[in-house]
């Protein structure tokens, strides 16, 4: 094999090394170029000028406000809107929000120019409306808020409805009846509707619109019972009685299944001295479902205080008591224990009012009669041990300590009677009939007791007191 001289092979060597450090350092600027590139141009940086400043300032200062409005700092918030305003006053939803923080501090001169700022440039938002016309109602500025809830109607019947409410505030009322005559057209009658109407209809007297109102409806809608009852009633406010008794009439013959035009028709029967078709009518009343406890109580008080006029007719009384037994509201109990109480049968009125008690054992005034009664009554241990009971709710009731004693001397237990009657007597205030009832009970006591001189003081006591 032919070798190279020495010199050819050192400049085979040299050459060679040359261009593997050439073919190094070529490599190596490869991997360091593109970083060189990148370091000088960065498409995704933004330009290090007043714009990419004020972009990143306008934003800082928006997400600062939502921030500060979000924990209730509403000065703050206001400060850094007012910053992106000064950057960039293009966006409606910064004077929005602006406004809103103005609210929430109570400067509505100021919330008001927000908003309206926000509105001129953006007319057609509804948010931005609701939120002035918010303001001007805080401000009871009826007229702005009359002129702003008239360019918010456009976008839901609602405002239509906030548009009669402020009418009725202007007292332009027949404004406001058109609006809802509109309303009711459109969509039906509505409970929210009908108390605006009246409040019209009592602002202006108006009883014979309202009247006729009422009769529209139930020539439209036959079937409308609620109407009828409406119309009944203002008929006999406007002491109309024989229009109210026809109309009441005219609803039981459309509609044979109503109830609750018995609350009427009764009175109406007997004013006409229609005696059965009235004990009827409270009949339906007082066994229906439907009819609420406190209307049956003052069917119920009627009815008792007409038998007790006309006692020939206490067997239907007696018949629709045994009816209504299961009926449990107190009301209708009550009235019950109070008709027994008034032909005297004390046992039956007795077993009412603890009917009550049961349903409501707190109900001072049923414990008070049903105290009495069991007195009366002779149920004496009884009586001692529901005063006792009763004493740790109300410790301050005279009353409780005096049934006590008069328990504990009618069964001979003098020193008890003693104990709580005296007392119960530094809780007597002003009572001179109930005062002079414990000096009587304490003589009683201490004659019990073999101490006369005591009960003698004590009864000559009660005995000046009734003088009086």
């Amino acid at each position: 094999m032919n070798q190279l001289p020495f010199r050819a092979k050192a400049t085979h060597l040299i050459t060679f090394m040359n261009q593997h450090i050439y073919i190094l350092l070529l490599f190596v600027g490869i991997l360091i170029f593109p970083q060189t590139i990148h370091a000088q141009v960065d498409f995704n940086k933004r330009p290090d000028d007043d714009l990419g400043n004020y972009e990143d300032a306008y934003q800082e200062h928006f997400f600062e406000a939502l921030k500060q409005k979000g924990i209730e700092n509403y000065q703050r918030s206001v400060d850094a809107l007012l910053k992106c305003i000064k950057i960039d006053d293009s966006d409606p939803t910064l004077f929005f929000e602006l406004g809103k923080n103005y609210k929430a501090l109570k400067n509505f001169g100021a919330a008001e120019d927000a908003l309206k700022e926000a509105v001129s440039k953006a007319p057609e938002n509804e948010w931005f409306l609701d939120e002035l016309y918010d303001v001007y109602m805080l401000q009871n500025d009826l007229d702005k808020a009359l002129k702003t809830v008239k360019q918010l109607v456009k976008f839901h019947p609602d405002y239509k409805q906030d548009l009669a409410s402020l009418y009725i505030e202007a007292k332009k009322y027949k404004n406001a009846l058109d609006i809802l005559d509109e309303l009711d057209e459109e969509f039906g009658y509505n409970q929210d509707r009908d108390f605006l109407r009246n409040q019209i209809y009592d602002a202006t007297g108006n009883d014979d619109d309202r009247i006729e109102n009422l009769e529209e409806r139930i020539k439209s809608n036959p079937g409308d019972e609620a109407s009828y009852l409406r119309l009944i009633y203002r008929y006999s406010e406007t002491d109309n009685t024989e229009k109210a008794f026809e109309t009441a009439k005219e609803l039981l013959e459309v509609n044979p299944e109503s109830e609750l035009v018995h609350l009427a028709l009764y009175k109406f029967y007997l004013d006409a001295n229609k005696t059965d078709d009235a004990i009827q009518s409270m009949k339906t009343v007082l066994t229906s479902a439907t009819i609420k406890p406190e209307a049956k109580a003052k069917v119920l008080n009627d009815f008792v205080n007409f038998v007790s006029a006309h006692p020939e007719y206490e067997p239907q009384l007696l018949e629709i008591t045994a009816l209504i037994d299961t009926d449990k509201s107190a009301k209708t109990l009550k009235e019950l224990a109070q008709y027994h109480l008034k032909i005297n049968d004390k046992e039956k009125a007795l077993g009412y009012f603890e009917a009550v008690l049961a349903e409501d054992p707190n109900d001072f005034n049923t414990i008070k009669d049903v105290l009495l009664l069991r007195l009366d009554l002779n149920r004496d241990a009884e009586v001692i041990k529901l005063s006792s009971e009763t004493l740790e709710l109300y410790p301050a009731q005279p009353i409780l300590y005096l049934v006590n004693g008069v328990a504990n001397n009618k069964l001979n237990q003098p020193e008890k009677a003693i104990e709580s009657l005296e007392m119960g007597i530094d809780f007597v205030i002003d009572d001179s009939k109930m005062l002079s009832d414990f000096y009587t009970q304490l003589s009683i006591a201490y004659k019990l007791n073999d101490n006369i001189t005591k009960s003698e003081t004590f009864a000559k006591k009660a005995e000046a007191l009734s003088k009086q």
